[in-house]
Parts: structure tokens; C-alpha cells; sequence
């Protein structure tokens, strides 16, 4: 049963819901290191993923469909940072209001787009291609498990990369992350507080539009209504277990994605459906509660 349970297609399974976790965690590591609270990434996330599939029927392009997702993404992170930032709301208050539009105004749009309720599967709407890599392939077991993804999985990694390099390594990425640690001695040194937030913003929507349109447009080939499911959420905890550094949260999104993968071919065993459906969130509750633990003796010690 342990063969049958990790079996290479468990692996690639893993990498394959782990995705949208990523580009959430990753998002809420630029929120932090911007000092933004990072509670409404899940409800951009959620319209962001009905923009995609909306965005790539009108255009006939899965490229645009993204693209505008980002777009979206970034614009819904804007108001948000506009709305906490400019008018000094409370950002807790303002990420659940902004969780709670997104579900109403999803499936508002997709009534007036389809005339359903529940989702867009009557749209005919282009979706981001799985490949391929060459060489890789035709490799036992490795290729079994890290070719045929997405394009946006490769590229989840790919901005991984590039993430860990913005930030420790640029001009930019030093402001981002003393505007986030220490306003006032970023803005005595010249620093424009308001501009690299904005920018922090920016990159965290952009990054949501990208996990939300893999959800509509390479997990599932269709928008539904509350699609997204807590992974905002689980990105938080991702980021937090991650110490707010790419390769951290690449591998706590691995830890989440396994969780979820393990729930997936838990199936198998005629479980009940209940109480497999929540292994990965008591999975993310332990392993916060095991994080925050170490941390606190951390600090005694």
C-alpha cells in the first residue's frame, strides 16, 4: 500500500498542487518584506482566477488570459494598498472585506458572462499548455515526476529564482526590504516609502494573478466559485514556516503540496471523504504550531 501511495505519480501530483501554494507563498513574502499585511491574497487570488479564464475567451489567447490576470491581480493589490496605506484603514479589516468581494463579485460576473452560478465551463476558453522537457523525459522516474507539468510550474520556479536575486542582490530589493523592516530609517536616508510599497504591491498582485490563473487554466480548465479554497491562507503559513526567504517557502510549499498529494491518493482507501479532505489544512496547523514552537525557544534562548 506504501508503494501505491508514493509512487512517482505521488511525486509529480506534489509538484503539481504545490504550484498555486508557491506563487501564494511567494506573494506573501513581498507583501512582508514590503511591510503590507498579505490577509487579502487569497481573495485576489480568487478573481484573479476568473479573470484568466474570462481574459482568454475574449482574447482567444491563454498568454493574454494570464496576463491580464496579473494585471488584475496587481490592480486589486493597488486598492488594497491604497485603502491601508493612503486612507490608514485597518489592514485587517480591509483583507477580509477584500476576501469577501471576491466571492460575491465571482460569481456575480460569471451569472452575467454565462448565465450560470457555478462556474465557466460553457466558455471555450484557452488554457496554459503542459511540456514536455527534452532529455529530462526520457529519464526513469525523474522524468516521470518533473516533466509534463504546466508552463506556469516551471516558471513558479524560474521566479523563485529570480525572487531570491531581486531582493538579496539589487538596489531595489535592499530598499523593499528596509522600507518593510524599518520605515523610518528607510525615509532618513532618502528612501521613498510610499513608491517601494507600491512596487512590493505590485509584484505580490502579480504573483496572486499567476496563482490564480493556474488554478482556472492549468489545475482545472474552468473557473468555479471558491476555487482557490483556503490556498491564500496556506501560502501565509508557507511564507511564515519559508523565514520569508524564496527557498524556504519554496519548500514549505512543497510540505503543503505533499500534504494535499497525500490527501489525493488517500482516496484510494475508500476513507471517508471528510476526513481526508482536511489532512492538509491539520497539516498546516501543525506544522505553524511546530514553526512558532521553535521560534519562541529560539528567542529564550
Amino acid at each position: 500500500m506504501i508503494n501505491v501511495i508514493f509512487s512517482t505519480d505521488f511525486f509529480f501530483t506534489t509538484i503539481r498542487v504545490m504550484t498555486p501554494i508557491l506563487f501564494a507563498a511567494l506573494a506573501c513574502m513581498i507583501f512582508t518584506k514590503g511591510g503590507i499585511d498579505s490577509i487579502g491574497t487569497e481573495g485576489i487570488m480568487l478573481t484573479c482566477a476568473l479573470a484568466a479564464p474570462l481574459g482568454s475567451y475574449i482574447t482567444k489567447s491563454a498568454i493574454l488570459g494570464v496576463i491580464i490576470a496579473m494585471i488584475i491581480g496587481a490592480l486589486l493589490s493597488c486598492l488594497f494598498g491604497y485603502v491601508t496605506i493612503s486612507l490608514k484603514s485597518e489592514p485587517v479589516l480591509a483583507g477580509i472585506a477584500l476576501n469577501t468581494l471576491a466571492s460575491g463579485l465571482t460569481i456575480f460576473v460569471i451569472y452575467y458572462a454565462t448565465g450560470e452560478k457555478g462556474s465557466t465551463q460553457s466558455l471555450n476558453s484557452p488554457t496554459v499548455a503542459n511540456v514536455q522537457i527534452p532529455l529530462l523525459k526520457e529519464i526513469p522516474i525523474l522524468g516521470d515526476i518533473f516533466s509534463g507539468h504546466s508552463v506556469l510550474t516551471y516558471l513558479g520556479i524560474l521566479i523563485t529564482i529570480l525572487l531570491a536575486f531581486l531582493i538579496y542582490k539589487t538596489p531595489t530589493g535592499l530598499r523593499i526590504r528596509s522600507v518593510g523592516e524599518n520605515p523610518e530609517a528607510a525615509k532618513s536616508v532618502g528612501i521613498s516609502i510610499l513608491k517601494y510599497k507600491y512596487i512590493s504591491l505590485i509584484l505580490a498582485g502579480a504573483l496572486c494573478g499567476l496563482g490564480g490563473a493556474y488554478m482556472s487554466m492549468s489545475y482545472v480548465s474552468f473557473f468555479s466559485k471558491e476555487m482557490i479554497a483556503g490556498r491564500g491562507f496556506i501560502g501565509m503559513a508557507a511564507e511564515s514556516m519559508g523565514r520569508g526567504t524564496p527557498w524556504g517557502v519554496m519548500l514549505s510549499a512543497l510540505l503543503f503540496g505533499a500534504a494535499d498529494s497525500l490527501a489525493i491518493r488517500l482516496q484510494l482507501l475508500q476513507l471517508p471523504a471528510q476526513l481526508i479532505q482536511t489532512i492538509p489544512y491539520v497539516i498546516t496547523i501543525v506544522a505553524i504550531a511546530i514553526y512558532s514552537y521553535s521560534r519562541s525557544k529560539q528567542k529564550k534562548g
